[in-house]
């Protein structure tokens, strides 16, 4: 990958990937950030052709165990040469638009903005969602390092956050987040889990309400209200997937509050 070398009129600008076997999918996130100073790669020891290919790429590789996808995105922006950093995931990529977004704010400086969060698009089996709990889902992905970061304690649904003023950029974080339905079931019973021992030890318990009553709005506020349905059997499909996520978390969180083990 070629990357741009910074001229004294725009600030440099890391881009910082985490990344465990994504050989299929790494390379189309490395192209779509040839615009950055510099790419860096956190790898967490994958077994396919992940390091190869970042390498390959021009990206800086670094290989850590894995403890946690808030420390991992941390442990990253750390090693960034630049404090301006952008954080994707492998199986994302900046399109054309946000490109624009992000040259134009970066030409200005990122005069007055501590950070700067877009839109995610998912690709769900064919079809990008654009509708329902899946679209805009805004994250918040360019920042300065020096005010802020991926903080916190929770290692699941991590969340940046910074001091000072956030701007919205137009354009997509164009996402592809699962390569089957089997590995999106997998992917959202980890997150459960994950997440119920997470709220289990701030103290929440679950409760016979929750339990019956989450999964049941969660589906009808991205369904319904959120019209979900315009996406087609795409939406719908999502639209069970992710409630049947809550009910596996209230499950999970009700089933550690009785004593028992979730893993």
């Amino acid at each position: 990958m070629s990357l741009s070398s910074p001229s004294p009129q725009r600030v440099p600008l890391s881009a910082v990937i985490i990344a465990f076997n994504e050989a299929d999918r790494i390379g189309d996130c490395l192209a779509s950030l040839a615009f950055c100073d510099e790419v860096v790669v956190v790898d967490s020891f994958s077994t396919d052709d992940t390091v190869a290919i970042a390498a390959q790429r021009g990206a800086r590789v670094l290989q850590r165990a894995f403890d946690g996808f808030r420390s991992q995105k941390q442990f990253a922006i750390e090693q960034a040469a630049h404090d301006w950093v952008l954080c994707l995931d492998a199986d994302e990529r900046v399109s054309p638009p946000l490109r624009e977004a992000i040259e134009a704010e970066r030409a200005r400086g990122f005069d007055g903005a501590a950070a700067y969060r877009f839109a995610r698009l998912s690709e769900y089996f064919g079809k990008f969602l654009r509708h329902g709990n899946a679209y805009p889902d805004r994250v918040l992905r360019l920042f300065d390092r020096r005010r802020g970061g991926w903080r916190g304690t929770r290692e699941v649904h991590e969340a940046a956050s910074v001091d000072g003023a956030v701007r919205t950029l137009r354009g997509d974080l164009v996402h592809h987040p699962y390569r089957s339905l089997d590995q999106q079931l997998a992917k959202t019973q980890r997150y459960a889990r994950m997440m119920a021992e997470h709220d289990f030890a701030r103290g929440k318990r679950a409760t016979l309400a929750k339990l019956v009553l989450a999964p049941a709005w969660r589906f009808w506020r991205g369904y319904v209200l959120r019209a979900g349905f315009l996406d087609g059997w795409h939406g719908l499909v999502y639209a069970y997937v992710r409630a049947n996520y809550v009910r596996q978390k209230t499950i999970m969180l009700w089933m550690l509050r009785n004593g028992q083990r979730v893993d």
